[in-house]
């Protein structure tokens, strides 16, 4: 079971718990709508719970359009709050089908509205779903500056419910730093708030928070009091939504138990309130989810029928994300049914969907389906290629983990600053008592008294200096190992300079050594070997030039199936940048032929080589807003291309500019090759360079 779909995360749930109340009649708040005679607010609010009842969740487009409508009868009867929450909704479906830039455009859109006019709880709860969407981007800086900044607003109005909704979105934003005790306060003072406003919904949405939390802790007894909690506010007030959230979180917590018959009992009895309810995305996610029980019991023909059932729902709805999920779970079954041709079919379709839509942990199942099918089916260079991809999605997803990761460390950071200002504000506060009560002349068991107070503030701020100290230390280990990470994917003054500035500048470098290497009959090889032999054995190569690499101070840039490219004199330029390079590439040949000649003797299958350098100016730089990854261009790596492709085996093929630049150096002998022919060059002056023994 590749991929599974969970009902909502803690936020969506929480901004859903905000506006939905029970089934209402639909007839009825149309008619309401539709009643000039009533008030615009009114006629406004029964249209968005129209909306939101009947459409949201069976036909989002439907939905759109009418917000959007909405929208146009508030700028026409001169109400801007109506306008705002139209706007609102529309962000809100956009946000729903995975239109995240969408949707935060329209909450913005309805944020401005609501400011402009003084509409200033619209404005919380547009700020609130802006921090919502940043949640979900795993921007959690942003997220938390949207949510204080609703938190403040709803402070200032008094305005209860808002501020438990914010509270618990920033316990959110803490469990998702792993801070789960500070997460649990953020979570229980919502849950109080809503206690003491009498507010069931609320409860039970706390509740669930609080369980769901629990659960994905692997704290299961704990986490099923909350759920079961939440179930019984739910099924008190006859909360239809509510009771089939709450089944879907208590299918998960069974689901990851691996107790999939329990997991699938809760599932099938939300699918049918979900069914009931006609909310068409929901139904969607928990026949996935049914299937995946299915799958995760090799149940394979049952399962391909509950995904085959998702998918024709999300095809009608035309939600991309989803499709793309529905298509690679088919996928793997076709594979783990021997039917490969379907497998690489649909696995082939929902990479191109996931491609479309940026989305690069579903791209990655998508290229383990097809590597794995190729595989099996015994074609090595395509599973090669697929093997490669994932690679190269691996590297991108360890720099968003960095990136994330330094956010984190920033985030913790700033929440101790906080703690620290807390505290000092404190201190200035008793400080100031102090003074008070010298001045006033108390006597001298008040001052005894006061002298008693201030040794507990010394000693709580003892132990907050230590638990400062404590944290210092504990963010330098994140950050050192951040760092190390970053440093993998990206050179150390790319590293720098992306911290520094959240960017890297493109550069222009005057002499850089581009080295190309080549395996000789590569494709007759790998048809000769399995999958598994073919990818070990290039791996095994890599990375042995990979430490080669690292001993001469050459950059390393990129695999391209059995291609390996690296460059010296970048990106901080070297005399030795030439010689190093020219080194690097006799030492590598040097270590394919011992290798040949180990294979030999084992009667095993060995790689040749072939291997070209040129030396020019190149333009230097990162690819890529999400898929990080350090690359150079311009005319010198063609011309150092054609020096490999131009080149023979267990020999170093250099340029005429790169042999005049070292043909003084005693360490090499140089043979002329006279000039050759190279596609697009013209004839071009080449040489082989050997190392002189000693």
């Amino acid at each position: 079971m590749k991929k599974f779909a969970f009902p909502f995360c803690f936020l969506i749930l929480l901004c859903v718990s905000s506006i939905a109340g029970a089934q209402a009649n639909l007839d009825s708040l149309y008619s309401i709508w539709q009643d000039t005679n009533t008030p615009d607010s009114s006629r406004v609010d029964a249209f968005k719970t129209y909306i939101w009842e009947g459409f949201l969740y069976s036909k989002p487009d439907s939905a759109f359009s009418l917000a959007e409508q909405m929208v146009s009868f508030s700028k026409e009867a001169g109400y801007p709050k109506g306008e705002a929450i139209g706007l609102r909704v529309q962000g809100i479906i956009s946000r729903i089908k995975g239109e995240y830039e969408s949707a935060i455009e329209y909450y913005q859109l309805s944020l401005d509205v609501a400011e402009q006019h003084g509409e200033r709880k619209e404005a919380s709860l547009a700020i609130n779903n802006i921090g919502n969407v940043y949640y979900h981007q795993d921007n959690l800086p942003a997220a938390l500056k949207y949510f204080r900044r609703s938190l403040k607003i709803n402070e200032e109005l008094g305005s209860k419910p808002e501020i438990a909704l914010a509270t618990n979105n920033i316990g959110s934003i803490l469990f998702d730093q792993g801070n789960m005790p500070a997460a649990l306060d953020y979570f229980q003072r919502s849950l109080k708030i809503r206690e003491e406003l009498n507010d069931p919904q609320g409860m039970a949405a706390s509740l669930s928070t609080i369980g769901s939390a629990y659960s994905l802790q692997g704290e299961n007894e704990i986490a099923l009091g909350y759920l079961q909690r939440s179930l019984q506010i739910h099924t008190e007030a006859n909360d239809q939504s509510g009771i089939s959230g709450d089944l879907i979180s208590l299918g998960n917590l069974y689901y990851r138990q691996q107790d999939f018959p329990k997991a699938q009992v809760y599932y099938e009895q939300s699918l049918v309130i979900a069914e009931a309810l006609g909310a068409r995305i929901e139904i969607a996610n928990i026949l996935n989810n049914i299937g995946s029980c299915f799958f995760s019991q090799n149940n394979f023909p049952t399962a391909l029928e509950y995904y085959q059932r998702a998918l024709q729902i999300r095809i009608e709805l035309d939600v991309d994300g989803g499709i793309a999920s529905s298509l690679v779970n088919i996928g793997d079954l076709n594979r783990k049914m021997g039917q490969y041709n379907l497998a690489i079919k649909n696995c082939k379709k929902g990479l191109a969907l996931d491609e479309k839509i940026g989305n690069l942990a579903q791209q990655k199942e998508a290229c383990t389906c097809l590597y794995e099918t190729y595989k099996v089916m015994g074609k090595g260079n395509e599973a090669l290629f697929y093997l490669e991809t994932i690679n190269t999605i691996n590297d991108s997803l360890n720099a968003e983990a960095t990136n994330k990761k330094l956010q984190q460390i920033e985030f913790a950071k700033e929440l101790m600053q906080d703690s620290i200002n807390t505290a000092e504000d404190k201190r200035v506060v008793e400080k100031a008592h102090q003074e008070t009560l010298r001045k006033e002349g108390r006597t001298r068991n008040v001052l005894a008294v006061s002298g008693l107070i201030l040794l507990l503030v010394a000693g709580g701020f003892y132990s907050r200096w230590r638990y400062v100290k404590r944290s210092r230390a504990v963010l330098q280990v994140e950050k050192d190992r951040s760092e190390n990470l970053l440093l993998n994917i990206l050179p150390e003054e790319i590293a720098e300079e992306l911290k520094l500035h959240g960017r890297s500048e493109a550069r222009e470098f005057n002499k850089v050594s581009i080295l190309f290497t080549d395996f000789k009959g590569f494709t007759e090889a790998s048809a000769k070997l399995s999958a598994s032999e073919l990818v070990s054995e290039i791996n095994h190569c890599f990375e042995a030039f990979d430490g080669i690499m690292e001993k001469y101070h050459i950059e390393k840039i990129k695999t391209i199936g059995d291609a390996y490219m690296a460059a010296g004199g970048l990106p901080v330029p070297s005399d030795n940048a030439v010689k190093n390079t020219v080194c690097a590439a006799l030492e590598m040949q040097a270590f394919i032929q011992n290798r040949k000649a180990e294979n030999d003797k084992l009667q095993k299958r060995a790689f040749e080589m072939r291997v070209g350098i040129h030396t020019g100016p190149v333009v230097a730089g990162i690819v890529g807003l999400k898929k990080f990854q350090y690359d150079i261009w311009g005319d010198t790596v063609n011309t150092a291309s054609r020096m490999e492709s131009h080149g023979e085996v267990g020999e170093v093929n250099i340029s005429q500019v790169t042999y005049d630049i070292i043909k003084d150096d005693p360490q090499f002998s140089f043979t002329s090759r006279g000039k050759i022919a190279a596609k697009g060059k013209g004839e071009v002056e080449m040489w082989f360079v050997s190392i002189i023994s000693d």
